[in-house]
């Protein structure tokens, strides 16, 4: 009995279930077909409602797409409106699940927005625009699933969406922009479309039009909000150039949306459902940290919206009282038994079920008025939590604000706290680079000593292949020679056959003939027999007299007869010898054929034995032509990986050297194409293509590796070009030689695309050349020798001068004066005699450069080669000349005292700096072991040492020369001395704003004089203007006293108070 019972308990479950579905599933169909159909009028909210009660009840949204789908939306543009205005409540309002639904099918609403794009209707293009927003907004909230789709997250949601990556907070900053877009276009749309037609928002259909445009209301509320965040915390990140982009765009968007609000406001059929907030008059300053605090978060007010009642509608309760009455009316009310279910009950009495129902109904009366109290009283909390959430949060921005304030306060410390180790810290860094750059280039030098190893071996195996394709061509030849010989031997054969079947058919037709004329004699004799038959028979009776004639008729029958015998005798003799030379015919015929037939045999065994060895030679070939062309591959391969090898950064070229590996690159291609067209046309022979295969490979990777190493020398935007088409020539390369790989692809592949870029290459490395002196490079090396003696002769001028000067003012000055000019020219006549010595060293060490590289080719063919080393010598030769003339001319000014002590110690710092870019020119191809170059560096070390002197003794002279006054203050009154004190401080802020702008123009005409020295800007350092590459190989001169800045003036015995405790 208790089985039964559960039996029917679950039978009674599952039928209540069923029921309970499918009156679900015929009032979401109900609430549906009213929301969405033709009629223009706007969704009632009470249906809206129901459909987003049952998204919440199933967790998703798959029943209203069951019936949203069977919708001829194509049909009628109002009821594709109203469908998109229902699907934007279902994803603000519905369950989380909805929008997982709805992306299922994105490409039905892109589908329906194109469809009413294409069309001429009103309500057709709003229809587009809707679908667009609904799509943007399915993306968006996909892509960040933290914020939800009715866009009410908080800051710390935000900010966690953002991350920390500025990158990522730029990305989504411009997706709430096109987001923020889209919203207003609908709105824009909506309001034009009412201004141009009579309808106004009392009327149902401008307020079928206008009701979307509450969601779209409380979407931008919160996207505005959004936008502020993000662009603060970018503006706190990033520099206000880079976001002027960013400060216009949200300008625009704010302008439209602050007229969107006002105009909304301004309608009736707004002011009942929907509290809009009014924004700022002008936007907030970005530029301005402080500005977040005084930002208040919009919020949008939703009012009741009082839809009418509907007879036909069954009202829904929100809370669910069935299961609890019928529980207890299981209790109460005794189960009845099947006779009573099947006929009623009894005596025909009152069932105690319709007291029930009128009992449930009066109090299901009373719970939804006691529910509509409930709601209006929540409502009301509500809004009243709403205004103290907005002023708590304006509260927490203000802190997040100061809080922002204090962590730049604290990111600048720590910022000059860092500046403050990384100086102390300079040094080390600079003797491990020193360190590091040794070991690097000794690995470089080791990985090119077997790079040339494996080039060495690629070469033996190119002559081993070689001399086996040399091979396989002679047996080719022998091949053909014994094919010749064959077929003559056929042909004489077939003429010997011929000939002795012409002379047997002669000697046949001979015989014949011969047996032709015996049988006609034959013919004759019996015939003549016949006749003498005849007349022996005509003469019977008279054969007495016939005796006699009978004899000698019987005697010549007789000897006729012998005859006939003879002659039968001799045609049997003549058939056999006919037979006999028949059957000799036909044994050498047979033979003849035996032999012609073993012949051919042998002939098509020698042809298969050719066709044989002319595909093995062309397998040989084309396995010859894979592996040269495996080969290349690994030499481009190989090429390529140095772009990205940490030792190849330290490798450099010039884009002289450049240039002409691109022209041999290009002239490689052009045998390429000819040896490529050679073995189209004749496979069996790839010699040509091979040999040109190899050159063209080796060309390609040289120019590869040396556009990467020009590329470390040219400007950002040159090396990145360089660099790219670097990459873009080898992955070229590779694509042509995996072409030539295969049988397939052999016929079609061509290097066009190769030569393109090599000739984009080559237009890069002409770019990169250095702007020339104007001097044709066969006069460089004249050009040199010409430089260096006029170096020379100007040191020489300058120590002349210089003890013409030592000599006149000896004559004219004494005491001190005479003392301090006697020091400062004895150091520069130290100096010059350093410079004459460095010269020397760097002429003798130029010599033995030129006698090392130069090889079979002169002197002036090695300048012209390496032109842009030959005009670095020249231009160093020249700034020595030139710097040890304008120091002899500032000493000179000095000691008759119409000069300045400051230009003395610049010319020595200028001469100090020219010398070493010589040094540095002479240093770059000589040989490190070299006994010359410790000679120059000798005597670059002595040029730094009489520098220093010239310095030291100058600012000596200085210090002795100029007289300082006293300062004496004990005369002042305290107004007195603060007066003095404003003054001095004006003063020494305009000397420090003087200071300032010099430093900038000397900035600017170091540029320019890198500029016209053909060194590249981004070689310029950006402490003091100067090109790395003279930097790292110079000796470090410290900063002169000039351009130091001086430390700001304070008031003295006062103690200034920190900021910061």
């Amino acid at each position: 009995m208790n089985n039964l019972s559960t039996r029917v308990k679950s039978r009674r479950t599952e039928a209540s279930l069923g029921a309970e579905r499918e009156h679900f599933d015929k009032q979401q169909l109900s609430s549906i077909s009213k929301a969405i159909n033709s009629t223009e009028t706007p969704v009632k909210e009470k249906h809206a409602r129901r459909i987003i009660l049952g998204t919440h009840r199933e967790k998703g949204a798959f029943t209203f797409w069951s019936y949203a789908l069977g919708f001829p939306l194509a049909s009628s543009s109002i009821l594709s409106w109203k469908f998109c205005h229902v699907l934007h409540k279902v994803l603000r309002d519905g369950h989380r699940n909805v929008l997982q639904d709805c992306m299922r099918h994105y490409s039905s609403i892109v589908e329906l927005g194109q469809l009413w794009g294409n069309l001429h209707d009103r309500y057709g293009q709003l229809v587009a625009i809707y679908s667009k927003l609904l799509c943007t907004k399915m993306q968006f909230h996909a892509k960040h699933s933290d914020i939800p789709a009715n866009l009410e997250a908080t800051d710390e949601v935000l900010e966690r969406t953002a991350g920390t990556d500025i990158n990522n907070v730029f990305q989504l900053t411009v997706e709430v922009f096109d987001y923020m877009d889209v919203e207003l276009k609908l709105a824009e749309t909506v309001l034009r479309q009412l201004n141009s037609s009579i309808a106004i928002s009392t009327l149902t259909s401008g307020q079928c039009r206008l009701s979307p445009l509450i969601q779209v209301i409380q979407d931008c509320s919160q996207l505005y909000h959004f936008m502020v965040k993000l662009l603060f915390k970018l503006h706190a990140c990033l520099p206000a150039d880079t976001l002027q982009g960013h400060r216009d765009r949200f300008r625009d968007q704010f302008q439209s949306l602050k007229t969107f609000f006002n105009r909304a406001r301004e309608m009736y059929y707004f002011k009942r459902l929907i509290q809009i907030p009014r924004l700022p008059d002008s936007p907030p300053n970005f530029l301005h940290a402080a500005s977040l605090a005084k930002h208040v978060k919009p919020v949008v007010v939703i009012g009741d919206e009082d839809d009418g009642d509907d007879d036909e509608d069954d009202a829904e309760p929100l809370i669910d009282i069935s299961d609890s009455s019928s529980l207890q009316t299981q209790a109460t009310t005794p189960q009845p038994d099947i006779f009573d279910q099947a006929f009623g009950p009894p005596n025909g009495g009152f069932d105690d079920r319709d007291l029930q129902i009128e009992s449930l109904k009066r109090d299901l009366e009373l719970l939804r008025a006691e529910l509509e109290r409930v709601k209006a009283e929540a409502q009301r909390y509500i809004t009243q939590l709403k205004s103290q959430i907005n002023s708590l949060e304006a509260e927490l921005e203000e802190q997040r604000a100061q809080k922002q304030r204090a962590l730049v306060e604290n990111e600048q410390l720590r910022m000059a706290l860092e500046a403050a180790c990384r100086r102390n810290a300079e040094h080390d860094s600079l003797q491990s680079t020193f360190i590091e750059a040794e070991q690097r280039a000794q690995a470089t030098e080791q990985r090119y000593n077997k790079l040339k190893e494996k080039h060495t071996e690629l070469v033996a195996s190119h002559a081993e292949l070689l001399r086996k394709s040399a091979d396989t061509v002679k047996m080719l030849s022998a091949t053909q020679q014994t094919q010749e010989e064959v077929e003559r031997t056929k042909q004489q054969l077939s003429f010997e056959v011929d000939r002795i079947r012409q002379e047997a058919d002669m000697k046949l037709e001979e015989q014949k003939f011969e047996m032709e004329k015996l049988r006609r004699e034959l013919a004759e004799k019996l015939a003549e027999i016949s006749r003498i038959n005849a007349s022996l028979q005509s003469s019977e009776q008279s054969s007495v007299q016939m005796n006699s004639s009978m004899t000698a008729l019987q005697a010549e029958k007789e000897r006729l007869m012998r005859s006939v015998s003879e002659k039968e005798a001799e045609l049997s003799s003549v058939r056999q010898s006919a037979q006999l030379q028949q059957s000799t015919v036909q044994q050498e015929r047979d033979k003849n054929s035996k032999e012609l037939s073993e012949l051919q045999a042998k002939l098509k065994e020698k042809a298969r034995q050719e066709e044989l060895l002319k595909q093995k030679l062309l397998d040989e070939q084309f396995a010859l032509l894979q592996g040269t062309v495996a080969e290349a591959e690994n030499i481009i391969q190989d090429a390529v990986a140095k772009l990205d090898d940490p030792l190849h950064i330290q490798c450099t070229s010039s884009p002289d050297y450049l240039i002409s590996r691109a022209e041999a690159t290009l002239g490689s291609i052009d045998k390429v194409k000819k040896g490529h067209a050679d073995y189209v046309n004749n496979m069996n022979d790839a010699g040509g293509l091979l040999r040109s295969l190899t050159q063209f490979s080796h060309s390609a990777a040289d120019t590869i590796i040396n556009g990467s190493a020009t590329a470390h020398m040219a400007p950002t935007d040159h090396a990145d070009r360089l660099t790219e088409n670097c990459r873009g020539c080898a992955t070229e390369c590779l694509q042509y030689l995996k072409e030539l790989k295969s049988k397939g692809t052999l016929q079609r592949a061509d290097p066009a695309s190769i030569q393109v870029i090599i000739h984009k290459i080559l237009r890069l490395g002409q770019e990169l050349r250095p702007k020339s002196l104007d001097v044709r490079q066969e006069e460089l090396g004249d050009l040199v020798d010409k430089e260096m003696a006029a170096t020379s002769a100007a040191i020489e001028e300058a120590v002349r001068r210089i003890a013409e000067m030592m000599n006149q003012a000896r004559k004219d000055t004494s005491g001190i004066k005479l003392e301090v000019n006697e020091r400062i020219l004895n150091s520069c006549t130290d100096l010059m005699e350093a410079i004459r010595m460095l010269v020397i060293a760097s002429t003798d060490l130029q010599k033995e450069i030129v006698d090392s590289g130069r090889g079979a080719a002169s002197i002036k063919e090695f300048y012209a080669r390496n032109s842009r080393w030959t005009e670095g010598l020249i231009s160093a030769a020249k700034a020595v000349g030139w710097g040890a003339t304008e120091m002899v001319d500032s000493a000179d000014k000095v000691v008759l005292h119409t000069g300045k002590y400051e230009e003395l110690i610049v010319c020595s710092h200028e001469i100090a700096a020219s010398t070493a870019q010589l040094v540095a020119a002479s240093k770059v191809k000589a040989d490190r072991h070299s006994k010359r170059l410790t000679t120059l560096q000798q005597a670059s070390r002595l040029v730094n040492e009489k520098a220093a002197g010239v310095v030291a003794s100058t600012r000596t002279g200085q210090d002795n020369m100029e007289e300082k006054d006293t300062m004496d203050f004990s005369g002042m009154s305290l107004i007195k001395l603060k007066k003095e004190e404003m003054e001095s401080q004006v003063k020494v802020l305009e000397l420090e704003s003087q200071l300032e702008n010099e430093r900038l123009r000397l900035g600017e005409l170091r540029k320019q004089h890198y500029t016209l020295a053909g060194v590249p800007l981004d070689q310029i350092s950006e402490g003091n203007g100067e090109a790395t590459s003279l930097v790292s190989m110079s000796p470090k001169f410290t900063k002169p006293a000039l351009m130091k800045k001086p430390a700001l003036a304070q008031k003295p015995n006062v103690l200034l108070k920190s900021p910061f405790k």
